[in-house]
């Protein structure tokens, strides 16, 4: 595959699979042994398909209204760099954080690797779960007093986030 058709694959896993919640792209565009190195998991990894589609259900149930826009792409070789916004209301659980009605938008960075056959066998994300948070009314931002929406300190003083929303996700 090209490194136009790369991008082009990229941003319908972006804007279509997690922003519209059509699952089905994730089946035509993941390699069986897709990695997902996630700074914000408790293992740094997520692993296979059904794994990222359990992420979208969860994502969409948080966020119903979730869109993505993918406000840039590089492509060079085998890898794909794209800088999306993803936005929407919080109306559902979300990190041990319960709907706030806020609206929320995050930013991110995905470096994505693309086989010979186009299909998607790595990601290494980066992006604003702390300003996701802060919108939530989950954290406070500097210089506030501390937030308690939704109980979400004594949560996380418990557990981890992401090691929740993993739990979420695994069935634990």
């Amino acid at each position: 595959m090209s490194a136009q058709e790369n991008k082009e694959n990229m941003r319908r896993v972006l804007e279509e699979a997690f922003g519209q919640g059509k699952v089905e792209v994730i089946d035509e565009i993941l390699h069986p042994d897709f990695v997902c190195w996630d700074p914000n998991s408790e293992s740094g990894e997520i692993r296979g398909a059904d794994t990222i589609k359990g992420e979208i259900e969860y994502f969409h149930n948080a966020v119903p209204d979730l869109t993505y826009t993918v406000e840039d792409q590089v492509a060079e070789g085998d890898k794909v760099v794209s800088r999306y916004t993803a936005s929407g209301t919080h109306q559902g659980e979300f990190f041990g954080v319960a709907g706030t009605g806020n609206r929320i938008e995050m930013t991110g960075i995905n470096i994505d690797r693309f086989d010979e056959s186009g299909k998607l066998v790595e990601e290494w994300p980066e992006y604003d779960l702390l300003g996701a948070m802060q919108q939530m009314g989950a954290m406070s931002e500097p210089g506030q007093e501390e937030a308690t929406a939704g109980g979400a300190e004594e949560e996380r003083e418990e557990k981890g986030l992401m090691d929740k929303a993993k739990d979420k996700l695994t069935g634990r």
